[in-house]
């Protein structure tokens, strides 16, 4: 009967000391201190800034309460004008912008019509807008006409380009993976181009959206014969030395420039979920201090 030797158990070898554990930090949301406290500060150093000038030289700068007041008193009349703006931005950037990511379309696909129109849109785009303006009043008349179409001039050049230069980012390697699978051209520009090019197109709709507010506001100030719209308002009210009237409308240009931008980031955000600008850092998922040290110290 032979004996069997005791079990001896291996000892254990010293693995990493825990560390502590790391805490994970969440986005913050837009109601978190840190997130509106410094623009909170800056907007009261303004305000206190502002004050302390009109104080002293009222015709230079109305008080803040004035302006409120006057946006108080008479709601109906900046809420009338505001729209009257507002429609003509948003019939303007949907003209410019669309005609600009057709274009930007064609281009991507034929050559030669990107190099024979590249160069006359460069030219557009440097032509002063205001001199153009009273050619196409004198053309269309002080109708919605000559203010869209100004309008959309300003917001055509920045659409172009961007959409241009999204549809022409894709890498080299995915088109030729899409050249072996015997992909069409149709094929490629839907399932592969236009999705490379959709940050660059919400990026130019960032710009192009708050400066058709500008647009609309400098047909208003060209055509002289309208009647309505918060470009107009300033101007009269200019004229009239009515400067509360003059800051409550551009505080209602401002309002509207900053609504239009936060809908298109919200969009931004709900589209472009998949992209790497929308995945912010602290939503990463974070390797525990354990994983990391086994890492540097394999066994």
């Amino acid at each position: 009967m032979t004996a069997t030797a005791p079990l001896r158990h291996a000892p254990d070898r010293p693995g990493p000391a825990p560390g502590p554990a790391r805490r994970r930090t969440r986005p913050r949301g837009p109601l978190h201190p840190a997130t509106w406290a410094p623009t909170a500060f800056v907007v009261v150093l303004l305000g206190a800034g502002w004050s302390a000038v009109a104080a002293e030289h009222p015709y230079i700068l109305p008080r803040l309460s004035d302006v409120g007041l006057t946006l108080v008193d008479r709601p109906e009349v900046f809420l009338a004008n505001a729209w009257s703006t507002l429609s003509i931005a948003l019939i303007g950037v949907a003209c410019g912008a669309g005609i600009a990511f057709a274009l930007a379309l064609v281009m991507s696909e034929v050559p030669v019509v990107r190099r024979a129109l590249m160069p006359l849109a460069v030219v557009l785009n440097v032509t002063p807008v205001v001199a153009l303006a009273p050619g196409l009043v004198v053309a269309f008349g002080f109708g919605l006409a000559p203010k869209v179409i100004v309008t959309g001039i300003i917001t055509f050049f920045p659409v172009l380009i961007n959409v241009a230069t999204g549809l022409r980012a894709v890498p080299e390697p995915v088109l030729h993976v899409f050249r072996t699978l015997h992909a069409s051209r149709f094929e490629v520009l839907w399932r592969l181009r236009i999705p490379y090019g959709l940050p660059y197109t919400l990026a130019a709709l960032r710009v192009v959206m708050p400066l058709s507010i500008v647009g609309a506001v400098v047909a208003e100030f060209v055509a002289a014969g309208s009647s309505g719209g918060l470009g107009t308002l300033i101007r009269t009210s200019a004229s009239a030395a009515r400067l509360d009237s003059v800051y409550a409308a551009i505080a209602c240009l401002a309002a509207m420039g900053v609504l239009m931008l936060a809908l298109v980031s919200a969009l931004e955000r709900r589209v472009l979920f998949w992209h790497e600008s929308q995945r912010t850092h602290a939503s990463r998922p974070r390797r525990s201090h354990i994983a990391q040290r086994t890492e540097e110290h394999p066994r």
